[in-house]
This record gives C-alpha cells, structure tokens and sequence, in this order.
C-alpha cells in the first residue's frame, strides 16, 4: 500500500480490517501482507494481536478501529483523515 494512516478515512480502513478479518485475500500470501501492513499502519504495540488475539470485549472489526483511534489519540500521533 505504501500509505500513512493519515490517507485513510476511518471508513476506508475499517474495509481494509474488515478485508483481513473476513480473510478475503488471494493468497496466503496476500493475507499475510495485509496482516504486516496492518501492523505498519496501525503502531499499536499489539499489533496483529488485535486481530487475533483481542481483549475480551474488543473483537471485530469496529472494536479494532476504535482500540486504534484511542492508542494512537492517547500516544500523540495522528488519526484518520476526515471523511
């Protein structure tokens, strides 16, 4: 992708998840791309953890963008892009 979390809207990277959670990609391959730029994008010290291992009650989707909204919020750096 080569993009910052700043170029997605919220909406936008909530497809991306959704992509990644619901395994829609070609390949194993392709997924675990997915998973790495996740990880990349996101800085969330959990990482793929969030996806796949999540606290209880912050599984799927909406949960992980939220977790995302508020780390990043709480530690300075800069959220989506607005819609």
């Amino acid at each position: 992708m080569g993009k910052e979390i700043t170029d997605f809207s919220e909406a936008d990277f909530l497809a991306f998840v959704e992509g990644i959670y619901q395994d829609t990609y070609p390949s194993e391959n392709a997924h675990m791309a997915a998973v790495a730029e996740f990880e990349r994008l996101c800085e969330h010290p959990s990482g793929s953890d969030l996806l796949y291992y999540p606290e209880e009650g912050k599984s799927g989707p909406l949960a992980i963008i939220q977790e995302i909204k508020e780390w990043r919020k709480a530690n300075g750096k800069p959220g989506f892009r607005d819609e």
